[in-house]
C-alpha cells in the first residue's frame, strides 16, 4: 500500500465489521483501493469529512461487458439506467486503461487475482515475498473465463480481412478494407486505448475485430488476460 496506493491496485483484504455484505458479496473478504485520481481523491476527502469511511463503488459497466474508460464511455453503457439525480463525474480519461491488479493479502503470500499495471515482480520486490498461485475460491471482478466482451466478435493474432476491425501495434500495417481501430506505440498506450477501441468498434457495428496481442510481461500479461476473455465471449 505504502509503494504503490494511490495508484491501480486492489488488495483483498480480511473484512471488518465496516464492510457489510452488500459490500462483500457475503464473502468474508474485502477488495480496498485507493485510486490515483484527482476528482476521486477529492470525492473520497470530502466524503470522510462528513465521517464517511469510504465508498462502494463496483464498476460502471454492465456484467460482462467492455469497461468505460471515459465519462462519455459511461454513460453509452449505463446512460439508461441512470435517474435524474444521479451524476457522473467526469474527471478525464482513464490514464491506464485496464483495471486494477487485484492482490489477496490473506494469505501467507501475496497472490495476484487479476493482473494489471502492478505487476508480480513489482509485488515481490516491494514486500519481499514470493507471489503465490491464487486462490481460485475468492470471487472477484473480471476472473471469469469469459469477460471484457464487446458485441463485435474478437479473435486474437491472424491477418483481418476487409470489413473487420483492427487493433495493434503501430508497427503492424493496416491491410486494405480493414478499419484501424486503435494503433498504440507501446504497452502502454495499448492498455490505455483497448477499450476504447473495442467500444468504436460497437460503434460502427462491426461484427470482427481482429486483435495482435503484445508479447512480453508485466502490463502485456494483463492485456493478454483481458483479450482472452473477449475472445472466449
Amino acid at each position: 500500500a505504502r509503494a504503490f496506493w494511490p495508484g491501480p491496485m486492489t488488495l483483498i483484504l480480511q473484512r471488518s465489521e465496516i464492510a457489510k455484505d452488500f459490500v462483500t458479496g457475503n464473502q468474508n473478504t474485502v477488495g480496498i483501493r485507493v485510486p490515483n485520481q484527482t476528482l476521486a481523491l477529492q470525492l473520497l476527502n470530502e466524503f470522510s469529512k462528513i465521517g464517511g469511511k469510504g465508498i462502494a463503488a463496483p464498476s460502471a459497466n454492465r456484467f460482462g461487458q467492455v469497461s468505460p474508460t471515459t465519462a462519455e464511455a459511461v454513460r453509452e453503457e449505463i446512460g439508461a439506467y441512470l435517474s435524474a439525480e444521479d451524476s457522473i463525474l467526469d474527471g478525464g480519461p482513464c490514464l491506464v486503461g485496464i483495471e486494477s491488479t487485484i492482490i489477496n493479502c490473506t494469505s501467507l503470500n501475496p497472490q495476484i487475482l487479476r493482473p494489471g499495471f502492478i505487476t508480480s515482480q513489482m509485488a515481490e520486490e516491494s514486500t519481499g515475498l514470493k507471489v503465490d498461485n491464487p486462490n481460485t475460491e475468492i470471487r472477484v471482478s473480471g476472473n471469469l473465463e469469459t469477460h471484457y466482451a464487446p458485441s463485435a466478435k474478437v479473435v486474437l493474432n491472424r491477418e483481418p480481412h476487409s470489413g473487420e476491425g483492427f487493433i495493434a501495434l503501430s508497427e503492424f500495417q493496416t491491410p486494405a478494407g480493414v478499419y484501424r481501430l486503435a494503433a498504440p506505440k507501446n504497452v502502454e498506450e495499448f492498455a490505455r486505448e483497448l477499450y476504447q477501441a473495442l467500444r468504436l468498434g460497437d460503434l460502427k457495428e462491426l461484427t470482427s475485430i481482429v486483435v495482435q496481442v503484445p508479447k512480453g510481461e508485466g502490463l502485456a500479461e494483463a492485456i493478454r488476460d483481458r483479450l482472452a476473455k473477449a475472445a472466449n465471449s
